[in-house]
């Protein structure tokens, strides 16, 4: 390699590690409860996801509302004190049918996820 092809390779591999880092920084779920898609006998009492990160609270955000779109009234959700890669959100009494969890976090190095999933209720 020639002398003035260092820094070249150098630099090249600093921006593919900033690049890697940034990727990382993501949240990502680990789990759910209930899990995505799932069919229960019983209503849960609350939703709760688990990431692999932690979460910025004021930034992070969970809903649950019908498949047609119509929000289920509850509790705003929030980051666990005890666990800040855990979001929860106490739902109340659900009827039969399928429900839409929707989610939105800011890790704590300020990158956004979000995403949804479905569950049923017999």
């Amino acid at each position: 390699m020639r002398p003035y092809q260092v820094p070249i390779v150098v630099c090249g591999l600093a921006l593919v590690w900033g690049g890697l880092q940034a990727a990382w920084g993501h949240a990502f779920p680990e789990r759910s409860d209930p899990p995505a898609g799932a069919t229960l006998a019983v209503a849960p009492a609350l939703v709760r996801i688990w990431f692999d990160a932690a979460l910025e609270p004021a930034f992070s955000s969970l809903r649950v509302q019908t498949a047609r779109g119509q929000p289920i009234p509850h509790e705003e959700g929030q980051v666990d004190a005890s666990n800040v890669a855990l979001l929860t959100v106490r739902l109340p009494p659900l009827a039969s049918g399928t429900y839409r969890v929707l989610w939105s976090v800011v890790a704590r190095d300020g990158h956004r996820t979000e995403g949804t999933y479905t569950f049923t209720v017999q």
